[in-house]
């Protein structure tokens, strides 16, 4: 095993990738000499030339159309978008093109695109920089939706995206590229649809994304000084979506909690607690209960901001109330 972080877990994956098959190359704005906005492709201009790392102008519309039509011919592109909010500047070659041509031609084509971006709040990107985005594609038919929060689950899971032969939206979170882990020194790969239980516990089930697994599990150590077992359970891919490690948790515990950075109104909370409620209801103990960023804009100022993201306090209050929650 070796500690590396999660941007650097990002770019072996991207080498080991590319190294193993020339099909794949990477496209977006500042990609090449400079080496990417969060300096995940930082080396890869000079390892693998202008052919391969290939710079694009700043539309997202062209970025999207332009790996659509290579995946469908043959290439297997990995194309960044800088900020998972300038994805709404591409939401028709998105939704309209990449997630619904493989079924418009009845299977006819393969669509394998990597659409790598990052959403999350933390930095006073302020409110067109820092969202969490990724309820809506969920939402969309034929896309592929992966979120992984360890340096081990990025690599292995990007890999993974890039072999897949339907089109993925790979979303990170800004927070995350500097988080150390370990990860294995010889190849692996993680496979899409299968959550994983950070932590084990018998008292509440924590389901978390993204960045808001570490506070999670920082809550989950608060929670055990009182005597509260928290399971930290994280899906790591939204879609496919492992339901029945969820349900086994919930099982266990009879309690579940949901902390994800997004907003909570209509955020893919909702979808969880409502298939539990469908498939686990008579396992639980107390209601479900979410903790989500406000409905309102991310702000620029980092007090404001701090209010509206959720935090691993909210995270360990929510879970006191629903241990103590009596029927």
């Amino acid at each position: 095993m070796k500690t590396i972080t999660y941007r650097d877990a990002l770019k072996e994956a991207l080498i080991e990738e590319m190294e193993r098959d020339e099909a794949v190359f990477l496209m977006g704005e500042d990609i090449a000499e400079y080496g990417g906005a969060y300096k995940v492709t930082d080396g890869l201009f000079k390892q693998f030339g202008k052919d391969r790392i290939r710079n694009t102008p700043i539309s997202e519309a062209a970025i999207i159309g332009t790996a659509l039509g290579a995946a469908v011919t043959g290439m297997r592109p990995v194309a960044e978008l800088m900020y998972i909010d300038f994805t709404a500047v591409g939401m028709d070659q998105i939704v309209n093109q990449v997630a619904k041509i493989r079924y418009m031609v009845g299977g006819q084509l393969d669509v394998p695109l990597v659409i790598r971006t990052q959403g999350g709040a933390g930095r006073s990107s302020a409110a067109q920089h820092a969202q969490s985005l990724e309820a809506w594609f969920v939402h969309i038919p034929g896309l592929l939706v992966v979120m992984p929060s360890t340096p081990y689950d990025a690599k292995g899971l990007l890999k993974t995206a890039i072999r897949n032969d339907n089109p993925i939206m790979f979303i990170e979170h800004k927070l995350l590229y500097t988080e150390e882990g370990e990860i294995p020194d010889e190849e692996f790969t993680i496979p899409l649809g299968e959550a994983e239980v950070k932590r084990q516990g018998e008292d509440i089930t924590i389901l978390a994304t993204s960045r808001m697994v570490l506070k999670a599990l920082a809550a989950a150590d608060e929670l055990s000084e009182e005597g509260i077992s928290a399971e930290i359970v994280d899906p790591r891919t939204l879609m496919p979506l492992d339901k029945e490690t969820i349900f086994d948790s919930v099982k266990k515990t009879n309690r579940l909690l949901i902390a994800h950075e997004a907003v909570g109104r209509a955020g893919f909370g909702a979808e969880i607690a409502a298939l539990v409620v469908r498939e686990a209801f008579d396992y639980l103990d107390a209601p479900i209960e979410r903790v989500a960023a406000a409905p309102v804009p991310v702000p620029f100022a980092p007090v404001m901001e701090n209010f509206v993201i959720p935090d691993t306090e909210q995270i360990v209050e929510a879970a006191r109330k629903l241990v103590r929650y009596e029927i």
